[in-house]
């Protein structure tokens, strides 16, 4: 009974894994390298700003100067980077002066 019990597990788990790599590939995942290289070749955007979140998730914005195209991508511990954002009129802006609440 104890074989069966994991055999099952083993298998949900092989379909749920299956799953989330198919939603993944409908929701504008892939992998980092290919997604940044699309992001520079189309829209010739680069990195403008990155960041942790949850501790194992990197937010990175890129951006064009030029054309004020921008992406934000989020990209897992495993690589896959997901677009969760994107629009036009991009500007980059200096930092606040120390106390200024902006």
């Amino acid at each position: 009974m104890k074989r069966e019990i994991i055999t099952f597990g083993l298998g949900l788990g092989a379909i749920l894994l299956t799953a989330q790599a198919l939603r993944a590939q409908e929701s504008g995942c892939t992998d980092r390298a290919r997604m940044v290289e699309r992001l520079a070749r189309d829209y010739g955007e680069s990195r403008q700003s990155i960041g942790l979140a949850g501790g194992r998730q990197v937010v990175e914005v890129f951006a064009s100067l030029e054309t004020g195209s921008w992406t934000i991508l989020v990209t897992t511990a495993t690589g896959i980077a997901c677009m969760v954002a994107a629009g036009e009129h991009f500007e980059r802006l200096d930092p606040p002066p120390p106390g200024d609440p902006a």
